[in-house]
C-alpha cells in the first residue's frame, strides 16, 4: 500500500469561520475593563499613601460596575464571557482592593490581625460573588426573589467597609482604638457579604420614568454627582450610614414577599392534600367538569 506525500499546506476539510463579533457585545466588556484598571490603580494609590485618590478610583469602579450591566441588557450585548469577566473584575475591585486599602490605611498597626481582617473580607468577597454567579441558575427560585440580594453585594461591601477612612477625613481620631474598631467592623461587613441576609437590589428601579419626572430626575443626578465631587467625605458617610439603616428594611420586605407568597399558595396545597380538588393532570382521559360536558343529542 502506497501512501501518498504529505503535503502541509493541503487542508483535511473546510476551514472553520467565526462569525464577527458585533460592537454592542464589546462595549460593556471594554467598561467592565476600565473598572478593573480602576481598581488596580487603587491598589498603586494606596501603597503609595494618597489614600483620597485610591477611593475615588474605587467609587469609580463601582459606578462603572452598576452601568455595564445595565447597558449589556440595553444593547443586547450579555454574554457568558461578560459575565464571567464582571466576576473577576468585581473580587478584583471590591474584594482585593478595599481590603487592601484598610490595610494600608490603619490595620497593618495590629500586623497579624489587621492582615487576617484583610485576607477574611477578600475571601468573603469572592465567596459572595460564586454563590451569586450558581444563584442565577437556580430555576426554583421566584419571580419576586430577583429584586433582592442574598447577602451585601460586593460593591456596596467595598463602599460600605471603607466607613472609617471616610470619617478619618472627616478629622475623626485615628488610634489604635479606632484601629481595633476598624477590624471588628470589617469583619461585620465580610459575614454580611456572605449572610443570607436579604438586600434589595433595586435592579428594577430606573427601568422606566414618568414623562413629568425626566427634568427632576436629570437635576437629581447632576445635584448628587456635584455634591460628591464636592463633599466627597460627607456624601458617602451619610450614604454609607443610609445604606446600613437600610438593611433590616430589605429582610423585612422579603419577608412580606415570602408570606404573601405562601398564603397564595396555601389553598391550592391545602385541598390536594385533603383530596377535595383533583389536579387536571390526575384526571381520567376524557373526564371533564360537568359544566364543560357538550349538551346531548336528542
Amino acid at each position: 500500500m502506497v501512501f501518498p506525500p504529505f503535503d502541509p499546506t493541503r487542508q483535511s476539510g473546510k476551514r472553520r469561520r467565526f462569525r464577527p463579533i458585533p460592537v454592542r457585545t464589546l462595549l460593556p466588556n471594554l467598561i467592565t475593563l476600565l473598572a478593573l484598571c480602576a481598581g488596580l490603580t487603587a491598589i498603586r494609590l494606596s501603597v503609595e499613601g494618597n489614600l483620597e485618590l485610591a477611593l475615588a478610583a474605587i467609587v469609580f469602579a463601582a459606578l462603572l460596575d452598576g452601568i455595564d450591566g445595565r447597558i449589556a441588557r440595553l444593547l443586547k450585548g450579555t454574554s457568558k464571557f461578560g459575565a464571567e469577566l464582571d466576576s473577576l473584575a468585581d473580587f478584583v475591585n471590591f474584594g482585593v482592593t478595599p481590603a487592601l486599602v484598610l490595610y494600608f490605611w490603619g490595620l497593618h498597626d495590629l500586623k497579624s490581625a489587621g492582615w487576617i481582617a484583610a485576607l477574611v473580607f477578600a475571601i468573603c468577597a469572592g465567596l459572595r460573588l460564586a454563590r451569586f454567579n450558581v444563584m442565577i441558575d437556580d430555576p426554583n427560585r421566584p419571580p419576586w426573589a430577583t429584586n433582592f440580594f442574598t447577602g451585601i453585594p460586593a460593591p456596596a461591601g467595598a463602599i460600605t467597609v471603607l466607613l472609617p477612612i471616610y470619617l478619618s477625613f472627616l478629622g475623626a481620631p485615628h488610634g489604635i482604638i479606632v484601629v481595633w474598631l476598624t477590624l471588628v467592623y470589617t469583619l461585620l461587613i465580610a459575614l454580611l457579604m456572605v449572610s443570607r441576609l436579604p438586600v434589595f437590589s433595586g435592579k428594577r428601579v430606573g427601568k422606566r420614568v414618568p414623562p413629568e419626572m425626566v427634568l427632576p430626575v436629570f437635576v437629581l443626578v447632576v445635584l448628587f454627582f456635584a455634591l460628591l465631587i464636592s463633599y466627597p467625605w460627607v456624601v458617602l458617610t451619610i450614604g454609607t450610614l443610609a445604606y446600613l439603616v437600610c438593611l433590616p428594611l430589605g429582610w423585612r420586605s422579603y419577608r412580606e414577599h415570602a408570606r404573601r407568597a405562601a398564603a397564595a399558595t396555601a389553598p391550592v396545597a391545602q385541598a390536594v392534600a385533603t383530596g377535595s380538588a383533583t389536579p387536571e393532570f390526575a384526571r381520567p382521559a376524557g373526564q371533564a367538569d360537568d359544566d364543560e360536558r357538550p349538551p346531548r343529542l336528542n
